[in-house]
């Protein structure tokens, strides 16, 4: 089965998450959508100093919005920083050094921000595909830590600054990888058998969309959603998977390409028509399962998930 859903996933991927895909997706797009002034507005952007995160900072300083860069190394994000600033003649970008893999460290850091802070978006873009198994100094697994759990404690602890906006929302950057997998709840962190980090990170990706869906049903009055960038040219996709991206290179989006649709989500009032919690690609909501693939998982499933999460949530709680 995992042959045929990886089968299937690629030759969806070829027509639709590469450059062309994009370009034939976007003689859809209204333009007018983007075209919106976001004074006042506060965005916390995560992994903002590069690839699809510091394209997407971007383009909302551009547009006049506050931008927090949530970023692990102080000296790129500083570098990043300017250049935004640079470009967009906008004073208003805010870096915050934090680990997303560190469960304390991101309730310390949230905790602290929501108690002087007002936020209207949240976008979980920081990811990591450790393709070796790494366990951080709090024990946890390395891809599980940064793009499940670190998005679910993050996201949890700011909740209180999103509430007091106007028109709050959360986009969590998934990844159509996530359609290849089926929720595996009883091995969260990859300690039984051979590691992958495809699969590991395919399987946090699945997650993230479970918890969109999730929270959308607990926090109505948050508008919730996760997305495909689409395969993107970027620094981490070089990094992680060297051979797809050799082979793949010239078929790959641009930054801007990738965050278009993290953007849309983030910024347009067409997104906010869309029913809270569903799954994006191109500006428009897609399927979370291939067909007959047998990716869909329980209630009970998803239950045993948050219920995990929650556990080591409060375990690292100050």
């Amino acid at each position: 089965m995992s042959m045929f859903r990886n089968a299937v996933w690629f030759v969806k991927g070829l027509n639709e998450y590469t450059k062309s895909g994009y370009e034939a997706a976007a003689k859809h797009f209204v333009a007018a959508d983007l075209e919106v002034d976001l004074s006042g507005r506060s965005f916390m952007i995560t992994g903002a100093n590069s690839g699809l995160g510091k394209a997407t900072a971007q383009e909302i300083a551009n547009r006049g919005g506050t931008v927090h860069m949530v970023c692990r190394n102080k000296g790129r994000a500083d570098a990043a920083k300017q250049e935004i600033v640079e470009r967009s003649k906008n004073q208003n970008i805010h870096v915050h050094v934090v680990d997303m893999s560190c469960a304390k460290h991101l309730w310390d850091f949230a905790q602290s921000f929501v108690q002087s802070n007002v936020l209207n978006v949240l976008i979980n873009n920081a990811g990591c595909m450790v393709n070796q198994r790494e366990v951080t100094e709090e024990g946890l697994e390395k891809n599980f830590a940064t793009n499940t759990l670190g998005t679910y404690i993050l996201t949890t602890a700011l909740l209180p600054a999103l509430k007091k906006a106007q028109d709050p929302r959360v986009v969590t950057v998934s990844s159509g990888g996530m359609l290849t997998q089926k929720l595996n709840g009883d091995d969260l962190q990859f300690e039984k058998g051979t590691f992958d980090g495809t699969v590991a990170y395919a399987q946090n990706k699945r997650q993230q969309v479970i918890l969109t869906e999730r929270w959308a049903t607990q926090h109505k009055d948050i508008h919730w959603s996760s997305m495909h960038p689409g395969w993107a040219d970027t620094a981490a996709v070089q990094t992680s998977m060297p051979s797809f991206h050799a082979k793949m290179v010239n078929k790959l989006r641009t930054e801007a390409m990738g965050a278009d649709t993290i953007v849309w989500l983030a910024v347009s009032a067409a997104a906010i028509k869309q029913p809270s919690g569903l799954f994006f690609q191109d500006r428009r909501a897609v399927a979370t399962h291939l067909p007959l693939a047998f990716t869909a998982s329980s209630s009970q499933e998803e239950d045993k998930l948050v219920m995990a999460l929650q556990h080591l949530a409060l375990k690292y709680k100050p």
